[in-house]
């Protein structure tokens, strides 16, 4: 269904519900005046942030992205034929789209694509583009924290069903009872008989998931530290980037790679009226990635309101992409 035009593209008007500055400020406040020091890990994503990792989608040794990518090439008429025709989709952290247009050019009919990015320059841009190549679908760009309950805007065409888009592993990023959390929202924002296609990374020889986030060209290392120099330009703080390194680790106990910055001595930083004080090796973890396996997921799913009835997992049994949905009738017993 995609046509490209020959006209200058138009600016991409955007519901702005994003959470307020004063958050930022108080969630590192929080995190860094904690015992174990941490960072909420969606706050990588301004616009440095949102490019580097663009660039870490492209590295040799970031499996997920190239390996969904194949999935979703290989099985997205399929998708499509499941999610029906004028279907309403909303697809949460959307970034550049590419993954968008795979299941966008397999679809019938849809009633409107509703993409929620809290990166706004990022989310001008790909909804811009998506306007310009898809320009018979009513693309809605929201600017919000998808982990929120979101406000959808009015669509002017009824749609058939409510579907959420996942992919990416980003499922990944939250702790459990938080991943259960959010697809519990998903199913109610959905409602009954409505659907999700998720993106989950599966648990593998750990060498497999350190390589993918330690890669030699270091840009996931520039994407971590961009985090202080993120503070450092949005809060006025003077975090020494160089003062700390990026290292990143697989817990098999917890089942996923965890992302720190090391302070490479002792050192102090001022924050808001807070003394932030550091001694040699100490770390702030900046993000969790956690890794399933398929029984894992199902049980989640079955926790949270949904039922998976259809996956797709690559050869190599890296990454999979499932098809969730909400039963006409909820079980009220699931938990």
């Amino acid at each position: 269904m995609t046509a490209k035009l020959a006209r200058p593209l138009e600016p991409a008007p955007v519901y702005d519900l994003a959470p307020p500055a004063e958050d930022f400020l108080s969630d590192v406040v929080r995190g860094l005046t904690a015992r174990n020091k941490t960072l909420p890990c969606k706050y990588f994503y301004d616009e440095i942030g949102s490019r580097l990792f663009d660039r870490i989608c492209e590295l040799p040794e970031y499996y997920p992205t190239r390996t969904e990518l194949s999935i979703l090439h290989r099985n997205a008429s399929e998708m499509g034929e499941l999610l029906g025709p004028r279907c309403l989709v909303i697809e949460y952290g959307s970034g550049s789209s590419n993954k968008t247009r795979v299941l966008l050019d397999h679809l019938k009919d849809p009633a409107a694509y509703v993409p929620v990015e809290i990166a706004r320059e990022h989310l001008e841009e790909s909804a811009r583009l998506l306007r310009h190549d898809y320009p018979q679908l009513e693309v809605h760009a929201v600017c919000a924290d998808f982990t929120r309950p979101l406000r959808l805007p009015r669509i002017s065409r009824p749609a058939a069903r409510r579907v959420v888009y996942f992919p990416g592993s980003t499922i990944g990023n939250f702790t459990p009872e938080e991943a259960r959390r959010l697809l519990e929202r998903s199913a109610s924002l959905c409602g009954a008989g409505g659907a999700m296609i998720l993106g989950v990374d599966l648990k593998k020889e750990p060498r497999v998931l350190e390589d993918a986030y330690n890669d030699r060209e270091g840009v996931t290392a520039a994407f971590n530290l961009n985090l202080l120099a993120r503070i450092n330009r949005e809060l006025g703080t003077r975090f020494d980037t160089e003062a700390f390194w990026h290292h990143a680790l697989y817990d098999p106990r917890e089942g996923r790679i965890e992302m720190h910055l090391v302070s490479r001595k002792d050192q102090q930083v001022a924050l808001d009226g807070h003394r932030v004080s550091f001694v040699e090796g100490e770390s702030i973890c900046t993000e969790y990635s956690y890794k399933y396996s398929i029984g894992d997921l199902h049980e989640l799913a079955r926790l949270a309101g949904f039922t998976i009835e259809r996956s797709w997992i690559d050869d190599r049994k890296y990454f999979s992409v499932h098809y969730l949905v909400v039963p006409e009738r909820r079980d009220d017993s699931r938990r």
